[in-house]
């Protein structure tokens, strides 16, 4: 057995896999060039019937590839286009699978860290924001993850990150005060510290006081405050979102609670959000202790019970176990507390 990282490394891919990929890419590429409001339905349909027929991780990387071509550009995306993008996302993530958009998710959140610590003159920080903003506005992913960037970019704190609090607070910050208020009242209370603190840092002010004003109006849950805050693009795209979601569960028990650093240490301790990704690192449990829980107390259980369980190949301890303790069990209450020892 080779490990898929491993696996990676070595393999070449051979020429019949490659035009395979091109085929795909081309096949998205097509979707994806086409996507707009109106037509929004038959290209995530036509999205999905790509995930029934190839590889789950082809797609992801094809997609998550092509739509960060299209929208992490060095000059702003039109707010509207953005939005139908990440929809197209929300979609397959609620449809498809949350695996969907964790890898996207994920390549957003690592190339915006790399674009922060890089000074990149271009508005690329901007839209892979923006991109954030809307994963979580689609509920993609939980407020967490959006008060995690906002606490990191309060703490360094210079006018490039002034920049990106108030263009995130205008996509999401009454969205996030719905969600925690709590959460918004403590960073607005750290930034107003930041604030005083760097005055005579910035030679100018307007754009910290404006800032402040801004959480402030957020805080005071006053719109007419925010100049261009329009949430009207936002919920009638979220209409069609429930339009499309198949399944009932098109709100918030599919969203990514997931912590910024999770992110970006997810090659490190694993991917814990994704069912069924693999762990390679210390082991959570030391074997003594795995090995005490796998004797089960049954108490005294006839010889004739354990025969019944041998012959229905209860083959281990906790099979037979529990096939013991539904079989002598008085009723359902006991049978409970019988399995909870």
């Amino acid at each position: 057995y080779v490990p898929p990282q491993i696996r990676k490394a070595q393999e070449t891919l051979d020429d019949k896999k490659r035009e395979e990929l091109g085929r795909l890419k081309k096949m998205v590429n097509g979707l994806i060039n086409r996507l707009s409001e109106p037509n929004l339905s038959s290209i995530s349909g036509q999205m999905e019937e790509l995930y029934m027929a190839n590889s789950r991780k082809d797609m992801n990387d094809t997609l998550t590839d092509i739509l960060m071509n299209a929208c992490v550009t060095a000059v702003a995306m039109p707010a509207r286009l953005m939005m139908e993008h990440v929809l197209l996302v929300s979609i397959l993530h609620h449809n498809v699978g949350i695996e969907v958009g964790a890898h996207f998710l994920e390549a957003v959140v690592k190339k915006f860290d790399e674009l922060c610590k890089s000074d990149a003159e271009g508005k690329e920080c901007e839209n892979l924001l923006a991109l954030i903003a809307h994963l979580y506005n689609f509920h993609v992913v939980h407020c967490l993850l959006i008060f995690d960037i906002l606490k990191k970019l309060v703490s360094t704190f210079t006018e490039k990150e002034i920049e990106l609090i108030l263009f995130l607070l205008k996509n999401v910050g009454f969205s996030l005060r719905k969600d925690d208020a709590l959460a918004l009242k403590e960073l607005i209370t750290e930034a107003q510290k930041k604030a005083n603190a760097a005055e005579k840092k910035f030679q100018d002010q307007t754009r910290v006081r404006f800032m402040l004003e801004t959480m402030l109006a957020l805080r005071n849950n006053d719109m007419r405050k925010i100049p261009g805050y329009d949430p009207e693009p936002v919920e009638r795209l979220r209409k069609l979102q429930r339009a499309l979601v198949h399944s009932s569960g098109s709100g918030k028990d599919t969203q990514l609670r997931v912590s910024l650093e999770s992110l970006l240490t997810a090659d490190q301790v694993g991917r814990w959000w994704i069912v069924g990704s693999s762990w390679s690192g210390a082991p959570m449990i030391s074997d003594t202790k795995s090995q005490a829980q796998q004797k089960l107390h049954v108490g005294k259980v006839s010889s004739k019970i354990m025969e019944l369980a041998r012959k229905l190949r209860m083959n281990t301890d906790i099979r037979r176990g529990i096939f013991c303790v539904l079989m002598t069990s008085e009723d359902f209450m006991d049978a409970f507390e019988k399995l909870l020892k």
